[in-house]
């Protein structure tokens, strides 16, 4: 076997390179091997809303790899939820769940949880409110 990484199928190297979707990397390579989000066991829900920190520090730190600054680089213009930063960046949620631990770690991205049901106003209260609205 050789240790050539690129060719077209059929070609030495040609089982670490698809032609139509490019390097092929496993997951666990991008997160280290790790399926945690950083030992503070954060949980990012598929809707929670992902920020960029204003106080963040320059972009210049070493420890971030190529995935790190994508999702860097989606959150800029604006806030993106977990399953939209995943889709943006093309990765698997669990990975874009480990890489966002790391973000939120060094101080570079904050997070919104959504709110739970159970603390969610009232439906009646709701309909008054809006049967209210509509007397004015």
């Amino acid at each position: 076997m050789t240790d050539d990484t690129t060719g077209a199928p059929g070609e030495p190297g040609s089982q670490w390179y698809d032609q139509e979707a490019g390097p092929l990397v496993r997951p666990y390579a991008v997160t280290g091997g790790r399926t945690a989000p950083g030992p503070t066991g954060v949980r990012f829900d598929l809707i929670a809303l992902v920020t960029l920190d204003p106080a963040a520090p320059a972009d210049d730190d070493p420890a971030l790899g190529p995935e790190h600054r994508t999702l860097i680089d989606l959150c800029r213009p604006e806030t993106q939820s977990v399953a939209e930063l995943a889709a943006g960046a093309d990765l698997p949620v669990g990975v874009v769940r480990v890489l966002l631990g790391d973000l939120l770690e060094r101080g570079r991205v904050t997070v919104s949880r959504p709110v739970p049901p159970a603390q969610l106003p009232d439906e009646r209260v709701l309909r008054e409110v809006i049967a209210g609205l509509r007397a004015l």
